[in-house]
C-alpha cells in the first residue's frame, strides 16, 4: 500500500503567474486578462469564456491558451487542457510554466510517458524547481522506473536537505518495495526537522507494522491522530488500532529504530 505522503489535500498546485505582458490594449489582451482574474479567483468556468474571446481575436497569444488549458485542467478536461498548453508552449517555448501544466495534466490523464516528457522540459528552463522535479520522479514510478524516481528523490534530499517532500516520496517508495526498515529511518528524519509532520508518524506505524513491532505501530498511530484527529486517514488509522488491540503486542525494546 502507498501511504499518502504528499501535502494536505494530494493538491497538485497552481503555478502562479504573474501577468507580465508588454503595454497592450487590444481587445484580445483585455480579456485575457479578465480570464486571469476570473481563474486567480477560481472561477474557472466564467474565466474560459473569457479565454475563448480572446483567442477568437488574437488566435497567436500564448498567454490565453496557457489560461484556458489551467482552467480546463482544474475543471477535469485534461483533453482539452492538453491541447491548449501545447498550444501555448507552440507559441513560447521558453515558458516553464507551462511545460509543467503540461506534465501535470499528462500525469491526470493517465500519459506517465508524456508526463516525462513535458515535465523534462520544463527542469531543462528552470533546473531548481524542486516541484516539478518531485512530479517526475512520480511519472517515472508509475512506468516502473524506480531507480530514476529513488535517484531524484536522493538529489533533491542532497541539494535541498529542507525539503520534506523529497523525504516523504522516498519514504513511500521504500514502502511500495516492502523495505520497512529503510523506509523508518527516512520517516524518523522527517520528525527530525520537522516534530509536527504528522505523516511521517503515520509512516512509522506502517513500518512497524510490518516489521512486526506491534506495540510500536500503536504508539506512532496514536501519535498521528493527536497531531491529526480529523485527517481523511482517521478512520482507516483507527480501524488499524483496533485490529492490533486484539492482537498480542511482539515487540524488542532493545531494537527501537533511531533517526541518523
Amino acid at each position: 500500500m502507498k501511504i499518502e505522503v504528499k501535502d494536505e489535500g494530494k493538491k497538485l498546485s497552481d503555478i502562479t503567474v504573474k501577468v507580465n505582458r508588454k503595454d497592450d490594449n487590444t481587445e484580445a489582451y483585455k480579456l485575457c486578462v479578465r480570464g486571469d482574474a476570473l481563474r486567480y479567483a477560481n472561477l474557472h468556468q466564467e474565466s474560459i469564456g473569457k479565454y475563448l474571446q480572446s483567442v477568437m481575436l488574437k488566435r497567436n497569444n500564448p498567454d490565453s491558451y496557457y489560461g484556458l488549458g489551467v482552467s480546463y485542467k482544474y475543471l477535469g478536461h485534461f483533453d482539452k487542457a492538453i491541447e491548449c498548453l501545447i498550444k501555448s508552449s507552440e507559441q513560447d517555448p521558453g515558458k516553464f510554466d507551462t511545460f509543467y501544466e503540461l506534465g501535470i495534466c499528462y500525469l491526470l490523464s493517465g500519459s506517465p510517458e508524456n508526463a516525462i516528457e513535458a515535465l523534462i522540459k520544463a527542469i531543462v528552463l528552470n533546473p531548481n524547481n524542486a516541484e516539478a522535479q518531485i512530479q517526475l520522479a512520480l511519472a517515472h514510478e508509475i512506468v516502473g522506473e524506480e531507480d530514476l524516481a529513488m535517484l531524484i528523490y536522493n538529489k533533491l534530499i542532497e541539494t535541498k536537505p529542507g525539503y520534506l517532500k523529497a523525504y516523504a516520496h522516498k519514504a513511500s517508495l521504500l514502502i511500495c518495495q516492502g523495505k520497512y526498515y529503510e523506509a523508518s529511518k527516512v520517516f524518523f528524519k522527517i520528525i527530525k526537522l520537522n516534530a509536527n509532520y504528522h505523516r511521517a508518524y503515520l509512516g512509522i506505524g506502517v513500518c512497524f507494522e510490518n516489521l512486526n513491532r506491534l506495540s510500536d505501530a500503536k504508539r506512532y498511530y496514536k501519535k498521528f491522530l493527536e497531531l491529526k484527529p480529523n485527517s481523511k486517514h482517521a478512520g482507516y488509522v483507527n480501524s488499524k488500532l483496533e485490529k492490533l488491540r486484539k492482537k498480542h503486542p511482539v515487540t524488542n525494546p532493545f531494537e527501537v529504530v533511531k533517526g541518523e
